[in-house]
Formats: C-alpha cells, structure tokens, sequence
C-alpha cells in the first residue's frame, strides 16, 4: 500500500459520505414539500394517503413513524428513513401507486410547481425511491473496510 492508494481510498470514502448527506438532504426536501402533519391540511393528506395506500402508508405515516422520524439523520441511522421509504414503496401494488401518486401530486400542485397534480405525485414517488436506493448503497459502502476496497480496485484491475 503507498500514499496514492490510501489518497484514493480516502477520496471515494470522503465522496460516499459527501453523497448519502446531499441523498439524505433530498429526501427530507421532498418530505418538506408535503402538507405539514399536525396542520388541517397535513391532517387531510395523510389520511387520504392512509386510505390509498393501505398499510404500506405505515411505514411512512407521521403517526406510525414517530415524532423521531427524521431526527435519526441526525444520530447516524441514515439508512433508517431510506428503508421505510423503499418498504413503503415496495408494498404498493400498482393500483396503489398510481392512487398514491395521484394524492401527492394533488398536494403538490398547490405550491409553485407547474405540471398537473398526477404528473408531479408520479415524479415525487419516483425521486424518493431512487433518493432512498442512493442512500441505501452509500450506507453499505461506509461499512467497507480499506481491505473491501483494495480488493474491489484490484479486481477491476485484473479484470
């Protein structure tokens, strides 16, 4: 092992971090675009959500998911949120997830955004997923040792 190796070892583990805050940072932005919970118009929402989405909304439920919900971010269980989000997702049949969408969107559509309530509810749920997914990968990545990485790199390069 010389200098370079561990200058590009600690790059890529400087970069996975930097990538799952910025990841984390979108998902708590696109939950800070729906109705607030606790408000006439959060209560609203989330009820509508509950009733489309079934118990897959569970996982994602201000009510069901605590107070805490997103303050895990800040005490390192990143990965925590990303999990609900793709659970929640995951359940969903597809009739589900258009009529989830389809809530969102029409929450959505009171804001500043210019494309129609379903169009916008169909991109949120898709972001979230794929923000979630990032997440998700970045965590696994932190929990590589310098060995995980020299083997990866060395694999590559043989390859």
């Amino acid at each position: 092992m010389d200098t370079e190796l561990v200058a590009r070892i600690a790059s890529a583990a400087a970069c996975d971090v930097s990538y799952n805050h910025a990841a984390n940072g979108h998902l708590v932005d696109l939950f800070a675009a729906l109705p607030l919970p606790g408000t006439t118009e959060g209560e609203e929402f989330w009820a509508a959500l509950r009733d489309v989405g079934g118990d897959a909304a569970l996982y994602i439920d201000p009510a069901n998911a605590g107070g805490p919900f997103f303050n895990y971010l800040t005490h390192g269980n990143e990965a925590g949120i990303a999990s609900r989000v793709l659970d929640f997702l995951g359940k969903l049949t597809d009739q589900q997830r258009d009529a989830v969408g389809g809530v969102i969107g029409g929450a959505l559509k009171h804001g500043t955004f210019v494309a129609s309530g379903p169009y916008l509810g169909k991109l949120w749920l898709r972001d979230a997923e794929t923000t979630a997914w990032h997440v998700l990968l970045a965590s696994r990545r932190r929990n590589e040792t310098e060995d995980d990485r020299k083997r990866f790199l060395e694999a590559w390069s043989n390859a």
